[in-house]
């Protein structure tokens, strides 16, 4: 068996357990293992050469990242790096997730967000934000623990799930959360630094209005120019810290959290060590009081720094204060994004995310609390660094911690966008994308650049206010993506999916999706139509100029699912003439050469959309290699792949197949009772009419297509065969003239179905039908011709009626214009015919007197072989007479005779298609194709 067989759940370290004793993972340079990779696995004793031999302990990584990395997403395999650090739980993802999650806005706005919104509402809104990323946090570790993840974080675990234009449409939505977010915590950093270093402005700002009364005490607000100058300028030196490398990143992230911790630790002793105006006023300390009176909401105005101003532009409700608050719970993927770093993957993810997700949401409700209960409302609503005023032991703690904490969220967010952008790239999904393109173990310095771009860009806005929603729109962008991509992975439960993570259901996860979806509409509806457009259009963009790939999606699952259940409902019974469709079996049997690298006639697939009404329907392209299967088994794997390319390049809606058998006609025996699903078998054979026959092979061709016919009609198929394929008309080929029916046989009204599905293209729209039938005396000429009429406009077809009658039928054949070539063909085929008939005699003279043909036996009715001769050649004549200047002509196909030999109805074939440029042979089968009633 080939190392490209093994399951790809194979990756975790076996370990087994018997009679005490724990056996201990193979390793490569085991003495056993290295005897076994000098031994060929098809032999016993062979030794294997080293550049086909694959060594089996090797570490097993992720898929391809893209489709095209491999040939056909097989999987792929490298040495383990024994010098690569593998992080544990808790530095691996608990810590850089509280890392990204406790930042800014608990430090500078949440104090402001509980006297805004009061606290009832502000326990509300922490348990409403914190809901929707706890249930994100769920689905996150089911898909993360349903196998091994690669680069781009959520974008992977997306793009996986939910196909490549969801991925790459939402992947590029993050990338911009988070360069924004790079913008944010910059901002927030030099806003901290200004209010405690106030002689660092440049600008001034002084603001005295408060609920529109004048304090005594008057506010400082930093300058938007400060902030816009500071910004960019630390934007620059964080760039250059990210341009060194992200190993000294992760060297230094750690460090950051340090002055967090205790910055809050600080805060909470400052809480229960304050008192009434102590330390400054407006301060009360753990006040029953003050909660009762901070208990409610106080929305209001407030100018562009937050400052409550009955003169101010923004008003803030509940609503805006989740777009607000919502960055201070996101930061869940900084676990994700480190998986390949991780020493159990399955393990860490869930536990680290969701133990990081809860204490941070503990922490936010306790602070609530606390915080409601420890200064007047207007304190809260003016004091934008309460919480640096009532630190013990100095505020100077919390601004260090904040700085800290916002540089070093900062730089994660400016080291992990690039890396998220050239993941996208390395995708090779997008073309556009491909200047960010990165190789293995090279840092993306051009994504840098362009997210240092879009950064500074949010740094000139200098408003925080008016960045943290565009934040939120991003990020609950990612979340709802995530939670849909493992609603419809639960949801569907194919057998792929099997998730370590089993505290999961799909109801969590479309209750977190519609919670993202909500809070996005509550925050402003305009910004959520605004990112959903862009995704959206992102989506478009990708589905028309991106490259196809197929990474095993859900939708691909959803499709298989759908299909079984509608083959289900459909059943095995015979289809409403309603509801039936053509569905064509193509036969790309040439009957004659072709260019190498076209594996079907180029007019095959134009005929086959000319039968598909509006373009819906299937056709099943479908081909015979001659040979032994065991042989030709990976040529017809090259030849239905050659095919399948060929069928998209003609724009035809349909699939390709490849039979490999002994001969033609037992190859098409196979296919013609295998072929198809239920009610979806094909139900019509089309293939071309052997024009070549006679100077290619006269024995070969003809018993095979008489075969072929046959076999259609024992399996109740129905029967088109074209003549003139050549001059078939393409979509851009405008046809003028009429569309004649010689109506013979009774076929369940498929010739009148094909007649009506012509007219449908563009090609054949201008062309009017005509109706030929044939009358037994001229009397019974008016009665049918207004017989046919009412059964046309009954089925709702408008066409033109002639009846002939066997009379005229036979003055036309004994004399015109046209019976003199339809003559000389009617006398070459009769000397054809005798002289093969003389052949078969004098072979039978030493066989016993038997006549053989096609190597059977055979009875020749002379009498009846000119009979047939005679009804061709008045039914050619009569097609050359009315039907010469036609776009098309369909006439019944006769049924082979039974005894005659296959050469005698290729000479009948080639008498009714002579000098007739375009001709379609019908036979219907045993139902009805077509009904009266509605």
């Amino acid at each position: 068996m080939d190392n490209e067989d093994v399951e790809s759940g194979m990756e975790d370290e076996f370990q087994a357990k018997h009679g005490g004793r724990k056996y201990r993972p193979v390793v490569a340079n085991d003495r056993a293992v290295l005897e076994m990779s000098s031994i060929d696995p098809g032999s016993s004793s062979s030794p294997v050469s080293h550049q086909t031999n694959h060594n089996m302990t090797a570490e097993q990584v992720a898929a391809p990242s893209s489709p095209r990395d491999g040939e056909d997403g097989s999987i792929a395999y490298e040495r383990p790096r024994v010098n690569d650090v593998k992080l544990d739980t808790m530095m691996g993802v608990f810590i850089p997730c509280l890392q990204n999650i406790l930042g800014i806005i608990y430090y500078i706005r949440f104090t402001w967000i509980v006297g805004m919104a009061g606290i009832g509402e502000s326990l509300l809104l922490v348990a409403f934000c914190g809901l929707c990323t706890f249930l994100t946090s769920i689905s996150l570790s089911a898909i993360a623990t349903n196998g091994a993840m690669k680069g781009g974080g959520p974008y992977y675990l997306i793009g996986r799930a939910l196909g490549p234009e969801v991925g790459v449409s939402i992947g590029l939505c993050f990338f911009l959360g988070n360069a924004v977010a790079g913008a944010l915590y910059v901002l927030g950093a030099v806003e901290t630094f200004l209010k405690a270093v106030p002689a660092a402005g440049i600008f001034r700002e002084t603001v005295t209005k408060v609920n529109g009364t004048i304090t005594s005490e008057p506010i400082e607000s930093p300058s938007s120019h400060d902030l816009q100058i500071y910004g960019i300028v630390v934007t620059l030196i964080l760039c250059f810290i990210v341009f060194g490398g992200v190993k000294m990143i992760n060297r230094v992230a750690p460090a950051f959290l340090i002055p967090v911790l205790f910055s809050v630790f600080c805060i909470f002793i400052g809480i229960f060590s304050a008192r009434k105006n102590d330390p400054t006023t407006g301060v009360t300390g753990l006040s029953l009081e003050s909660f009762k009176d901070n208990w409610s909401s106080d929305y209001q105005f407030t100018n562009d720094a937050g400052i409550p101003d009955p003169e101010g532009k923004t008003y803030w409700n509940f609503n805006a204060l989740v777009g607000l608050f919502f960055p201070a719970v996101t930061g869940i993927m900084a676990g994700s994004n480190r998986s390949a770093s991780l020493k159990d993957t399955q393990r860490s993810i869930p536990v680290g995310t969701l133990a990081a997700t809860l204490t941070t949401t503990a922490l936010y409700l306790i602070s609530v609390l606390f915080f409601g209960a420890l200064a007047t409302r207007d304190k809260l609503l003016t004091d934008r660094l309460l919480t640096a005023t009532i630190a013990w032991p100095f505020p100077a703690i919390v601004y260090i911690g904040i700085i800290l904490s916002t540089l070093g969220a900062a730089l994660q967010s400016l080291t992990g966008a690039p890396r998220l952008l050239a993941a996208i790239a390395n995708d090779d999904i997008l073309p556009v994308l491909n200047y960010f393109k990165v190789a293995d173990g090279l840092e993306p310095h051009v994504a840098t650049l362009f997210t240092a771009f879009l950064c500074i860009g949010c740094v000139i806005i200098g408003n925080l206010d008016l960045i943290t929603p565009t934040v939120t729109m991003f990020y609950l962008l990612c979340y709802a993506g995530v939670n849909l991509s493992c609603f419809l992975l639960d949801l569907l439960d194919a057998p792929s999916w099997r998730p370590r993570w089993k505290f999961h259901h799909w109801s969590l996860s479309l209750l977190g999706a519609s919670l993202c979806i909500v809070i996005m509409f509550l925050i402003s509806w305009s910004f959520t139509v605004v990112s959903l457009a862009l995704a959206s259009l992102i989506y478009y963009y990708v589905s028309i100029k991106g490259k196809a790939g197929d990474w095993g999606d859900g939708f691909k699952s959803a499709y298989f699912q759908l299909a079984l259940r509608s083959l289900r409902s459909l059943g095995a019974n015979q289809v409403h003439p309603k509801n039936w469709y053509p569905i064509p079996l193509i036969f790309c049997r040439p009957w004659g050469k072709l260019p190498e690298n076209v594996p079907c006639h180029p007019k095959l697939a134009d005929f086959a959309n000319c039968m598909k009404k509006k373009g819906r329907g299937m056709s099943i392209f479908v081909s015979i290699l001659d040979g032994d299967y065991h042989e030709h088994a990976e040529d017809a794997k090259a030849a239905c792949k050659q095919l399948g390319t060929y069928i998209d390049y003609k724009n035809c809606e349909g699939v390709a197949e490849i039979v490999v058998a002994p001969n033609m006609s037992e190859g098409f025996r196979g296919i013609v009772q295998t072929m198809g699903l239920g009610n979806l078998k094909p139900n019509i054979v089309v293939m071309r009419y052997p024009e070549i026959w006679r100077r290619e092979n006269l024995t070969e061709i003809p018993a095979t297509f008489v075969g072929i016919i046959n076999d259609c009609i024992v399996a109740n198929k129905a029967v088109v065969i074209v003549k003139g394929l050549d001059e078939w008309p393409n979509v851009y080929q405008r046809q003028y003239g009429t569309i004649d029916l010689y109506w013979i046989v009774r076929d369940g009204g498929l010739m009148l179905l094909l007649s009506q599905l012509l007219l449908t293209k563009e090609s054949f729209e201008s062309c009017k039908i005509q109706v030929f039938c044939i009358a037994e005396e001229d009397s019974d000429a008016e009665e049918l011709k207004a017989d046919v009429k009412k059964f046309l406009y009954d089925l709702r077809m408008q066409a033109e009626v002639i009846v002939i009658s066997m009379k005229s039928w036979d003055a036309q054949a004994e004399g015109g214009s046209q019976q003199d070539e339809s003559l000389e063909a009617f006398t070459a085929a009769q000397r054809r015919i005798a002289r093969y008939l003389t052949e078969m005699k004098s072979r039978a003279e030493g066989e016993g007197n038997v006549l053989m043909a096609d190597g059977k036996p055979v009875i020749v009715n002379e009498q009846q072989v000119e009979k047939f001769l005679y009804t061709t050649l008045k039914l050619n004549s009569t097609i050359l007479r009315y039907s010469r200047m036609s776009a098309v002509v369909l006439v019944s196909l006769p049924p082979p005779p039974v005894n005659h030999p296959a050469y005698f109805y290729m000479e009948y074939m080639d008498l009714l298609v002579e000098n007739v440029p375009r001709l379609l042979m019908v036979r219907g089968y045993r139902r009805d194709v077509v009904t009266l009633f509605t």
